[in-house]
């Protein structure tokens, strides 16, 4: 005899990785001071990726115009060449639920790019942004635990509040 169990599944999560290759992107605005891209996310997923300031900061999602300006850190910074997309099967299919990029963070200085701080951003609509941060050079680690604060919070965390600094932090 078999029998079903009423209970849902846990949600399982995978990793699928996206370059960051503006070269590839559209050129929605430029000027003296800053560029707006669109480039490719995963399967289609929007991504507006900005510069102002010398600091670089990424926005998600279908309903982009309805979600909070792009964040970016406090120090100079460029993006790193890749994203990670953390993906969950919670609904019965991989849909993307955080994301994970490094950026390059400058020394104030000196102006040059010394730090690497992983960001961890949760994508829910209405309610995307920043949930951690991992300083990718203090934690020998930084990529898994930036992986597990992304299945572990995304979704759940409450953009009013401070991003969380997990493990050793130097970056800035």
């Amino acid at each position: 005899m078999i029998f079903a169990l009423s209970q849902p599944a846990m949600a399982a999560f995978e990793s699928a990785y996206t370059d960051i290759n503006l070269d590839e992107c559209l050129v929605l605005d430029a000027d003296d001071f800053g560029a707006t891209w669109a480039c490719p996310g995963y399967r289609g997923y929007p991504m507006l990726v900005s510069e102002g300031d010398l600091r670089f900061s990424i926005r998600y999602g279908f309903n982009i115009d309805k979600e909070p300006r792009g964040q970016t850190l406090g120090p100079f910074n460029e993006l790193g060449p890749r994203l990670e997309w953390r993906l969950s099967n919670a609904s019965g299919r991989w849909l993307p639920v955080a994301t994970i990029v490094r950026y390059h963070t400058a020394n104030p200085e000196t102006g040059e790019n010394e730090g690497q701080v992983l960001v961890v951003t949760q994508l829910a609509e209405g309610k995307t942004c920043h949930i951690a941060y991992i300083d990718a050079r203090a934690n020998e680690d930084a990529n898994e635990l930036a992986r597990e604060v992304a299945d572990e919070k995304a979704g759940s965390f409450n953009c009013d509040e401070e991003p969380e600094i997990v493990g050793e932090f130097e970056a800035w």
